[in-house]
């Protein structure tokens, strides 16, 4: 689900117990390295944003951000909000369960709008 577009980038949601949001470039770029310096600045200016708004939000233990594109070779940024009683802590998403997690965290609605209104600032 699409959260947020411009001309440069938009913003999904990855179906997930945690926070987590995943941000595309919209010309099909490779790599990092092989972006315009104003898409570059561009993503990396909302990827700052989406930690700070989790950090200030949900209070994880730690931010994951992650940019692998092995199966999409699209780039693409991973933010992540961690807890310790999350379901994989402390391995990535990706890696083996560690336990059964009953997170209790705020309205993810919420943090979705307050994202939404800081990208369109």
């Amino acid at each position: 689900m699409k959260i947020y577009e411009n001309d440069l980038f938009y913003v999904e949601v990855e179906t997930s117990e945690i926070p987590w949001l995943k941000i595309f470039t919209k010309k099909p770029y490779k790599e990092l390295s092989d972006c315009d310096n104003e898409t570059r600045v561009a993503i990396l200016n909302a990827m700052l944003l989406i930690e700070t708004k989790m950090i200030e939000y949900y209070n994880p233990k730690k931010v994951n951000i992650a940019i692998f594109g092995n199966y999409l070779p699209h780039l693409h940024i991973h933010v992540m909000a961690r807890f310790e009683d999350d379901s994989y802590f402390p391995e990535p998403m990706w890696g083996t369960k560690q336990r059964k997690s009953n997170l209790n965290l705020p309205s993810f609605e919420r943090f979705l709008h307050i994202i939404e209104n800081s990208l369109y600032v």
